[in-house]
C-alpha cells in the first residue's frame, strides 16, 4: 500500500478542507486518524446534501410566487415522491453497506459486480413505479385530499414528477456506489451538477424568461428532471471509467441473480425503514391537509427549509455509513464504534445550533417564502416546534446510519415501526384533532417521536450487536 492511502496526521483543517475535495479513490479509511477519515468522507457529503437542501429551498421560493394552491401541489406531491425515497434510500444502504463491506476485504471485483446489479435494479424500480405514477396523477392527488381545483392546476406537475422515477433512483442508487468505496467527491459533483441546472432552469420555464415558454408549476417539474438526467449521466460516465475505485464495464451489466437477491434481501431492511418513517410522513400531511392549504403551504415552506438544515447533517451521517461498513470489513469493530461518537458530537453541536436560529428567526425564515399571514402563522409554528427535537434528531440520524453501513437495516425499521406507526400517528391524531392543537398538534408528535427515536437508539447501539452483523 503506498503511503499517500493513509490519512495525513498533521494537517491544517484548511489543507484537510482542500484533500477532502479531490479524488479519493486512492485512500484507505481503515487507518490513520478516525478524526481526519471522518473529515475527509463527511465535507463531500455535506457539500453534497447542502446543494441539495439549497435546491429544496430555491424550489418552492420560485414556485410560491404562483400561490398557495401551488405550493400545496408540490407538497402533496412531494409526500407521495417520498414513498420513492423510500425505496431509493432503502436500496441505497444495501449498496453502501455491501460495497463498503467489500472494499474493506479488498475485494474489488466483488465490488464492481453489486455496482452492475445495482443498475439493473434501479432501472426495475424505476419502470415499475414511475408509469403508474405518470397514468395515475390525478387519482394520487385525489387521494392525498387535493381540491378538484388543485388537481387541475396540479395533476401535470405530479405526474412529471413521478414519471422521471428513474433518475431520482439512479441519483441515490450510484451515489450510494461511489460512498460506499469511498469516492464521495464523485457523488457530490453530481448532486451539485444536477441541482445547479435546476436552480437555473426552475425561474426560466416557471415564467417564461427569454426564449423560454411559460409553463407555470409545470416547469418546476421539467427544470428538475432535466437537472437529475444530466447529474445521472455525469454519475455514469464516472462509473464506467478507469480513474476511480469504481470501474465498471459491459460484462457487470450481465445478470447475476445471486447478487441481485442478496442486495434486494439486505435492502428489504432498509426499504421498510425509511417506507415506514415516510409512510408516516404520508399520513402527517393528510391530517395537515384537513386543515386547508394555508395550512399545507405552511407545513411544506417549513418543511422545505428545515430540509436545508437536516441534509447537510445526514451528509454528515452518510460519512458514517462508509467508515462502519469499510472498518468491520477489515475487522476493526472498535473503530467503527469510535467513528460513530466522534461524528454524532459533531452532528449534534451543528443541529442544536441551527434549532437556536429557528427559534429566534422563525417568523423571518418563513416571511422570505410567503406574504400571506396565515401561511406565515403555520410555518412559524412548524420550524419551532420540529426545533425543539433537533439535537436528538442529529444524534438519531447518525445512529441510524451506523447500523445500516453495518448492514443491519432491520433494527432501524423496528425503531421506526413503533415509534412512527405506533406512537407518532396515533399521538399526531390524538393532539390534532381531540385536544383541538390542530397543525400544531401533528408538529408536536414529530418533536416527540424523533427524541424517542434518539433514546431508543443509543439504547440498542450500547448493546453492540450490530458488530456482528455480516453483509
Amino acid at each position: 500500500m503506498t503511503t499517500h492511502q493513509t490519512q495525513p496526521q498533521n494537517y491544517s483543517l484548511w489543507q484537510l478542507f482542500k484533500l477532502s475535495l479531490k479524488d479519493n479513490h486512492q485512500r484507505d479509511y481503515t487507518q490513520g486518524s478516525i478524526g481526519h477519515a471522518a473529515f475527509l468522507l463527511a465535507i463531500p457529503m455535506i457539500l453534497e446534501m447542502a446543494m441539495e437542501s439549497v435546491f429544496a429551498v430555491t424550489d418552492i421560493f420560485f414556485v410560491s410566487f404562483l400561490g398557495a394552491e401551488a405550493v400545496s401541489i408540490v407538497g402533496l406531491t412531494e409526500a407521495v415522491i417520498t414513498l420513492l425515497y423510500a425505496v431509493a434510500i432503502g436500496l441505497s444502504m444495501a449498496v453502501t453497506a455491501t460495497i463498503a463491506r467489500r472494499f474493506g476485504e479488498k475485494s474489488n471485483e466483488k465490488a464492481f459486480s453489486v455496482a452492475g446489479q445495482t443498475l439493473i435494479i434501479g432501472l426495475f424500480f424505476g419502470l415499475l413505479i414511475g408509469i403508474p405514477g405518470f397514468i395515475y396523477a390525478k387519482d394520487i392527488l385525489r387521494f392525498m385530499g387535493a381540491s378538484f381545483d388543485v388537481i387541475e392546476q396540479g395533476y401535470s406537475y405530479t405526474r412529471i414528477m413521478l414519471g422521471g422515477s428513474t433518475t431520482i433512483l439512479y441519483l441515490f442508487l450510484i451515489s450510494a456506489i461511489f460512498r460506499g468505496a469511498g469516492d464521495a467527491t464523485i457523488a457530490m459533483r453530481s448532486l451539485w451538477i444536477a441541482n445547479s441546472i435546476n436552480i437555473i432552469l426552475d425561474p426560466l420555464l416557471i415564467f417564461g424568461i427569454g426564449i423560454f415558454p411559460e409553463m407555470g408549476i409545470e416547469g418546476a417539474a421539467v427544470a428538475t428532471n432535466i437537472g437529475r438526467g444530466v447529474g445521472v449521466l455525469y454519475q455514469l460516465y464516472h462509473l464506467f471509467g478507469f480513474k476511480n475505485r469504481i470501474q465498471l464495464n459491459l460484462s457487470h451489466l450481465k445478470p447475476h441473480l445471486n447478487t441481485i437477491q442478496q442486495l434486494l434481501k439486505l435492502s428489504v431492511g432498509g426499504i421498510l425503514q425509511f417506507f415506514i418513517a415516510t409512510a408516516s410522513w404520508v399520513w402527517l400531511v393528510r391530517i395537515v391537509s384537513t386543515y386547508g392549504s394555508d395550512a399545507v403551504a405552511g407545513y411544506t415552506i417549513a418543511i422545505r427549509v428545515i430540509m436545508f438544515t437536516i441534509l447537510p447533517a445526514w451528509g454528515m451521517s452518510n460519512a458514517v455509513a462508509t467508515l462502519v461498513g469499510q472498518n468491520l470489513g477489515a475487522g476493526l469493530a472498535s473503530r467503527a464504534e469510535k467513528s460513530v461518537w466522534r461524528i454524532a458530537k459533531y452532528n449534534v453541536i451543528f443541529m442544536v445550533t441551527v434549532a437556536i436560529i429557528f427559534l429566534s428567526l422563525a417568523p423571518q425564515i418563513i416571511g422570505l417564502f410567503s406574504t400571506d399571514v396565515a401561511v406565515i402563522q403555520y410555518g412559524v409554528e412548524c420550524l419551532r416546534f420540529i426545533g425543539l427535537g433537533f439535537g436528538f434528531y442529529g444524534l438519531g440520524m447518525v445512529l441510524v446510519q451506523a447500523f445500516n453501513g453495518a448492514g443491519d437495516t432491520l433494527t432501524p425499521s423496528k425503531i421506526n415501526f413503533f415509534c412512527y406507526w405506533l406512537f407518532q400517528i396515533p399521538l399526531a391524531y390524538a393532539l390534532a384533532k381531540y385536544f383541538e392543537l390542530g397543525p400544531t398538534g401533528v408538529f408536536l408528535a414529530i418533536t416527540i417521536s424523533e427524541s424517542i427515536i434518539a433514546l431508543v437508539g443509543i439504547i440498542i447501539f450500547r448493546q453492540g450487536k450490530w458488530k456482528l452483523k455480516t453483509v
